[in-house]
């Protein structure tokens, strides 16, 4: 177990060297200017000579090769960089961000877990009646529906018409209703659907066909039941949180929410390469994390696939 789990964490310096490669050289691929994109967004007039001067505050009239070389060096020194539109430090900018897709993500986690795991298990109990049919059509339709569009309705209904909850930037926690609700409704239906088809799975195997035949009580039938769907269930919801935390890019910026998305799109928008490298190798770095923890819970929790590895 654990040459698995040192192995499986020495893998994770070449996939990051491999995504800090691929990162940079799309990012800078791109044909627009960063230094004269800075000078129009601070009202500087643009000029040759201040593009020159600009190209060479920012590092940018060295070689790519020596480009990258030094945005590593500093990365393992925890020097992030400095934005080229704010001039602040780049670690800074998105910790101040941070907090409000953290609080967002955490919002949304909890009515994907609260709702996609007891949907879920009420429609394997009630499987093919009429209460299973409409619960799983009405699942199909909300996954159907992009997340912009649900937004824009949610916008409309409940606060524009009824006037409940705000839908314009941070102003307390209730900011946070709309948004968690637009980003947990996919997810919801995904993990309905696992529970579901897991409890039925199980429900139809032979041990739980000896259960029956021995008199088991349905309580207790029902917990092995559960028991056995949960595996799946927390593989997967474990491998949705960085997806949660990368999935709010359009919804923080639909209800003008302050967070990493927000930030990430602004930067795109006036080239500041430094937030936008750091912000894709920050996302890559939670997916490696999170995919190794859910390996080792799989692999801690079967014996059987230790050997496999």
């Amino acid at each position: 177990m654990s040459n698995f789990i040192l192995k499986r964490i020495l893998l994770i310096i070449p996939l990051l060297l491999g995504v800090t490669i691929v990162c940079f050289i799309l990012v800078n691929i791109n044909q627009s200017d960063p230094a004269e994109v800075t000078l129009r967004v601070n009202n500087i007039t643009v000029t040759k000579e201040a593009i020159e001067e600009t190209r060479k505050d920012l590092g940018l009239d060295k070689p790519l090769i020596n480009q990258y070389l030094s945005w590593i060096s500093n990365l393992i020194k925890g020097n992030f960089g400095i934005s080229y539109e704010s001039k602040k430090p780049v670690l800074n900018e998105l910790s101040e961000a941070f907090p409000i897709t953290l609080y967002l993500s955490i919002f949304s986690l909890f009515l994907i877990v609260f709702f996609g795991f007891i949907i879920g298990v009420l429609c394997a109990l009630f499987e093919n009646t009429l209460f299973d049919k409409i619960v799983r059509g009405i699942i199909f339709t909300t996954t159907a529906i992009p997340n912009f569009w649900l937004a824009l309705l949610l916008i409309y209904t409940f606060a524009y018409y009824y006037n409940i909850f705000p839908s314009n930037g941070f102003e307390g926690l209730n900011s946070l209703v709309l948004p968690s609700i637009t980003l947990a409704i996919t997810y919801i239906s995904t993990f309905v659907r696992i529970i579901r088809n897991s409890i039925i799975q199980t429900k139809n195997s032979l041990f739980m066909t000896y259960a029956k035949a021995r008199g088991v009580s349905k309580y207790t039938l029902l917990k092995h039941q559960i028991r056995n769907a949960i595996a799946p269930f927390i593989v997967a919801l474990n491998m949705s949180i960085p997806r949660l935390l990368a999935g709010t890019v359009i919804i923080e910026n639909i209800f003008a929410l302050p967070g990493l998305g927000r930030v990430c799109v602004h930067a795109i928008f006036v080239r500041d390469y430094p937030i936008i490298q750091s912000y894709v190798l920050f996302m890559a770095l939670l997916f490696i994390i999170f995919n190794l923890i859910a390996d080792i819970w799989i692999i801690k929790r079967d014996p059987r696939l230790r050997h496999f590895n």
